[in-house]
């Protein structure tokens, strides 16, 4: 287990109740039952105090821990059939966006999303989620065969943004990113968008702008990282803490705004105590915001989908 800063009291518990089971396995005859119960009650009382109300800048910790399932771990978990499809038939394959034809439960669908990677080598290859141009190509031309075949699109959003370097912006960054977020608002098919971790900036709305947008209980979505954020506007990365607070960045606060259509619950302790259960219910809430669009035309979601995000932000606005 991996730890956060402002869960260290907890480590300490949890590890000494480890440790008395450790002892106790090579030494049998120690009766450690009920001292590592106490423990694990301790703890237990302690992890339900840590998340009862975390703070923005704690909840992008949690949205950022190394440990959360990422979006390979959702394909692995919730689809069957995945069949990956690579290349956006311009320029190259970008490895921080995957993609391909699956089936969730009986029914075709097409996803893609953002994949950090699990390890050094993996984190390294995949770019840490940051997707370059040529990703967000490949995800129109994913999208694209979606619609033209009829199959609803689930978008996994989990990225500190778009990749910022001198070769992306070369290869027009900011117009792949553009148009992927066209995209999203031009098929007629049902899109599905879940914010599993971070969403950050552009490089998450170019997925996110669906029929649907939900979000795990303890993901951040935002304009910009608290640290950039920061940078800009205190001329001084530290102050992240208030930065957090002023974007309101949390499910909570967007469920409020209207940004966000739900916000899927986590298991006590993030989604990093408890990957399978997690993904079992991003799944659940995938099936029924599917079912939610089933049917419709192609027209009517069009509309619908336009309306809902040039609608955003107008509430409570006189004429």
């Amino acid at each position: 287990m991996t730890y956060l800063e402002f869960e260290k009291p907890l480590a300490e518990i949890e590890g000494k109740a480890e440790e008395l089971r450790a002892l106790a396995r090579q030494n049998e005859e120690m009766d450690v039952d009920k001292e590592a119960s106490a423990l694990d009650k301790k703890a237990e009382a302690m992890l339900r105090d840590l998340y009862k109300d975390l703070s923005p800048w704690r909840k992008c910790q949690v949205a950022r821990h190394p440990d959360r399932p990422h979006c390979k771990d959702y394909i692995d978990q919730l689809f069957t059939e995945y069949t990956p499809l690579a290349g956006d038939r311009n320029f190259a394959d970008d490895h921080a966006v995957m993609g391909g034809l699956a089936r969730l439960g009986d029914k075709p669908v097409m996803v893609i999303g953002h994949e950090k990677g699990n390890d050094t080598a993996s984190r390294i290859e995949r770019n840490f989620g940051m997707a370059r141009p040529e990703g967000y190509r490949k995800a129109i031309r994913l999208m694209d065969m979606a619609a033209r075949f009829g199959l609803p699109v689930v978008a996994l959003i989990d990225t500190p943004g778009a990749y910022p370097g001198k070769g992306a912006e070369e290869r027009g960054q900011s117009e792949a990113i553009a148009r992927s977020t066209e995209k999203c608002l031009q098929i007629g098919v049902p899109l599905i968008s879940v914010i599993i971790g971070e969403g950050g900036s552009g490089g998450a709305v170019a997925f996110a702008t669906g029929d649907r947008v939900a979000m795990l209980e303890h993901s951040v979505y935002s304009v910009i990282s608290p640290e950039g954020c920061a940078s800009i506007l205190w001329k001084d990365s530290e102050k992240m803490r208030e930065a957090a607070e002023a974007l309101r960045l949390t499910a909570q606060d967007l469920k409020k705004l209207g940004v966000i259509d739900r916000i899927i619950s986590e298991p006590m302790g993030g989604a990093q105590r408890d990957a399978a259960a997690t993904i079992a219910s991003v799944g659940s809430e995938i099936s029924l915001m599917l079912a939610e669009l089933e049917g419709k035309k192609p027209a009517d979601l069009i509309k619908a989908r336009r309306k809902k995000f040039l609608d955003m932000g107008t509430k409570g606005l006189s004429a």
